[in-house]
């Protein structure tokens, strides 16, 4: 038969169970305050304000319309001995602010100007000075550059300026002189209210995909760029602060994203397929030609996967060829 225990023997029964206890705790602790430490994963939101353009899309084929490039041609003397020519063309970048582009031909050297689709916002012009790493005052083109308005910023590669409610991007290859580069944008300035286009220009072949694009967007679109460059198609939905495009490839080009490094992610469309979510953007091959899908936002907001792929699905029987 047991004997009870003594008082004191209780006394330190009962200190260990609580020392256990206590010990447990402490582990518990150590434990939980690791968890902070474990590396969660980024959400990664798209940091261009523009998709990568599909490959030979200059201007030579694209949407027939009246654009800066020719409407500057006879307006003013090229710098001697230069000649300027204009492709016949436009484009729309699907950008934010979206950008209605065209190519002027200073000599050889293509000039990209670009001039807003929509009005732009009071963060338009900062956008894509930034994106273009144009960060000098206007007037280190040349004195007259303070005539582009006291918001211009100019560099190496290009000007961008405000005329009235439209913001113009000027772009170079670094080859053009800063004396030529201001006699092009002074050119480009007197122009933009005569080639301003009206913001709804639509393809019945896009009307399949426009529920999921504003849903996406949240709004009814004021921007709408649609038409084919040799067959291939194109249909932008934007807003003054989201865009969403759908660009078929000019030509049965390869996939440049591809070859970054690292390498993007795959996606199960096309073959092959790329999501890249910091450009917002899904690349595919489909039949004959790539697919780039992209929405952009101003705040940018991460673009799934699976949104993008909702956004071009009920397109792609005309992908098929």
């Amino acid at each position: 038969m047991s004997t009870p225990r003594s008082t004191p023997e209780r006394l330190v029964l009962w200190w260990v169970v609580i020392a256990l206890v206590l010990a447990g705790c402490s582990v518990a602790r150590r434990a939980d305050g690791a968890r902070p430490g474990v590396a969660q994963p980024t959400v990664q939101v798209p940091t261009v304000v523009a998709p990568p353009q599909a490959e030979g899309l200059d201007g030579t084929s694209g949407q027939p319309a009246r654009h800066a490039c020719s409407a500057v041609l006879g307006r003013v003397e090229p710098v001697p001995p230069t000649k300027w020519t204009a492709k016949p063309n436009s484009w729309n970048d699907g950008g934010l602010p979206a950008l209605d582009l065209c190519t002027l031909m200073v000599g050889a050297k293509p000039v990209v100007i670009g001039v807003s689709a929509l009005p732009a916002q009071p963060n338009s012009l900062q956008r894509l000075a930034n994106a273009a790493n144009l960060f000098e005052p206007a007037d280190k083109l040349g004195a007259n550059g303070v005539r582009l308005g006291p918001e211009a910023r100019s560099g190496g590669m290009g000007v961008v300026f405000l005329v009235g409610d439209r913001v113009v991007r000027i772009t170079t290859k670094g080859d053009i002189p800063p004396g030529e580069l201001l006699v092009i944008a002074e050119a480009v300035r007197e122009v933009v209210p005569s080639v301003m286009r009206n913001a709804r220009q639509s393809d019945s072949a896009c009307q399949v995909s426009n529920s999921q694009p504003e849903r996406f967007i949240g709004t009814i679109v004021q921007l709408r760029r649609d038409y084919r460059v040799n067959g291939a198609l194109t249909c932008i939905w934007g807003t003054f602060d989201a865009t969403v495009s759908i660009v078929e490839s000019v030509h049965a080009d390869s996939i440049p994203e591809a070859r970054q490094t690292p390498k993007p992610r795959p996606a199960p469309i096309g073959r092959p397929g790329y999501y890249l979510p910091d450009q917002g953007e899904l690349v595919f091959r489909q039949g004959r030609r790539v697919v780039r899908v992209s929405a952009l936002t101003d705040p940018a907001r991460p673009v799934p996967m699976d949104t993008l792929i909702d956004i071009v699905e009920p397109l792609m029987p005309l992908f098929i060829r």
